[in-house]
């Protein structure tokens, strides 16, 4: 029963094969096989069964939504009334959240099931889903590895067929790493084209909810149901959202450029260089205009990246203090050591050691030194990116420089993981939309990526492209 699209899996219903109970108890199988994974924190047996069984009436008498059957997981960042969430931190362990993200409320609305949610980097915060309070997430692909970060768990579960699409959320390429280590669609949606309430806040100023999908097909058509305006978030956009599932056989793109100082970069992996470069060949045949464009700052975006992230997580995660809600240290004496404790305890050394570094550029007599220039530094990268989509439709690079890597990788230098996101950054500082698709297989078995990046609000022509991409 392994469908790679929802119209494959309604076919199926349409044709009397299956049920959208019979789906949803093939993937709860598929969970209950490798608890070992660690991909689930929650799985929602009873509510996923009584909810399919709902929505089968509903496809019988024709009045069913565009999601009915399509089984969906939602990252541990992503609330949902009356069930739990955590960031996978143990600073929020046994919350329960009072209401629901807005595209939680979208997908319901469209008959989607929601089947469970998945383990992440605490609070978003990683490049390999190894920073959870509960244990990391092995790659179904490679139990050995990492399934990427911190969207790993997300990423895993569509990976291993125990959903059909999952949510995450990208911060400085949190979706499509993930996408890239499992052989998966990832999508990071131009900022403020899909509604962050509801969104556990990492950096406001970056994050964004996208899907995680077996297809292009799948990934468009959630991005219809969950873009829009809300007004719940004053950062999402008014404008109207395209027909991105109808629109897929519509690829207008023609000129492509790929970032030359990506593929020169000396940590990048020489089969994913060479499978990277046999891709730009195939499209030049295919009458694409491909063009090498010169990017020289590549080495200043994580920085930047780091910085400005860094600054925000250390406001926002401010509220977590073991006073208002979550964990609170048995071991306070008084309301000093209750802060102190409970947030100690309650975080991990990751999470602590980002909160301590945006502390310092906010901090009195650094706040210009970095934080202002950081600022200075974006707005000029995002200018910089933007005018390149004067003269391309979009830009290609690989999604990362190498494969997934081991488990328990130790460095003596933790900012060393930082650098992960060398290609993915470039995206969320200039607020534009990116993909990552499967591009091929490594000697070592394991999949890669290449990311597309487009202009802002452009997903129509993104998600055409990617199509075209994948199918030819």
């Amino acid at each position: 029963m392994n469908y790679q699209s929802l119209a494959a899996v309604h076919q199926a219903i349409n044709d009397g094969k299956i049920s959208c109970l019979d789906v949803v108890n093939f993937h709860l199988t598929e969970i209950d096989k490798h608890p070992d994974y660690n991909i689930f924190l929650e799985v929602f047996y009873g509510e996923a069964r009584q909810r399919a069984t709902l929505i089968d009436e509903k496809m019988k008498r024709g009045n069913a939504g565009k999601l009915a059957g399509m089984v969906v997981a939602l990252k541990d960042n992503i609330c949902y009334k009356d069930h739990k969430v955590s960031a996978s931190s143990k600073i929020l362990d046994g919350f329960e959240s009072l209401f629901s993200a807005t595209v939680v409320e979208r997908l319901l609305a469209e008959d989607a099931i929601i089947i469970g949610r998945t383990n992440c980097d605490e609070f978003a915060m990683g490049s390999g889903n190894e920073n959870s309070a509960f244990g990391p997430v092995k790659n179904p692909l490679n139990p050995r590895t990492v399934p990427g970060g911190s969207s790993g768990g997300s990423a895993a579960a569509v990976a291993a067929n125990m959903c059909q699409i999952a949510l995450g959320s990208d911060t400085g390429g949190s979706i499509r790493q993930p996408a890239s280590f499992t052989g998966t669609v990832g999508l990071k949606p131009t900022y403020g084209r899909v509604s962050r309430h509801g969104l556990i806040a990492y950096a406001s100023s970056f994050d964004i909810i996208g899907p995680i999908a077996k297809s292009v097909e799948d990934a468009a058509l959630i991005m219809e149901v969950i873009s829009g305006s809300d007004s719940y978030d004053s950062t999402c956009t008014k404008r109207e959202v395209g027909k991105y599932s109808l629109a897929l056989e519509n690829n207008t793109i023609k000129r492509i450029a790929y970032i030359k100082e990506a593929i020169d970069s000396p940590g990048l992996d020489p089969e994913v260089a060479t499978q990277f470069n046999n891709k730009l060949e195939s499209l030049r045949k295919a009458g694409y205009t491909v063009e090498a464009i010169e990017f020289p700052y590549l080495d200043f975006l994580v920085p930047i990246y780091y910085l400005l992230t860094t600054a925000e997580a250390s406001s926002n995660l401010a509220r977590f203090d073991g006073i208002h809600f979550g964990y609170r240290s048995p071991n306070a004496k008084d309301l000093e050591s209750t802060y102190k404790l409970s947030r100690t305890e309650g975080f991990g050394l990751e999470v602590q050691r980002r909160i301590m570094l945006g502390t310092f550029v906010l901090s009195s007599g650094y706040y210009d030194a970095y934080f202002a220039k950081a600022q200075r530094a974006r707005r000029f990268i995002r200018d910089k990116t933007l005018a390149f989509f004067q003269d391309y439709d979009v830009i290609l690079s690989p999604t990362s420089p190498h494969t997934a890597f081991e488990l328990g990788q130790e460095y003596q230098d933790p900012t060393v993981m930082y650098l992960e996101d060398i290609f993915t950054v470039q995206a969320n500082i200039a607020g534009i939309p990116a993909i990552s698709l499967p591009l091929g297989t490594h000697s070592n078995g394991l999949p890669t990526g290449i990311q597309v990046m487009a202009n802002r609000f452009e997903e129509e022509k993104l998600l055409a492209f990617s199509y075209a991409l994948m199918n030819n």
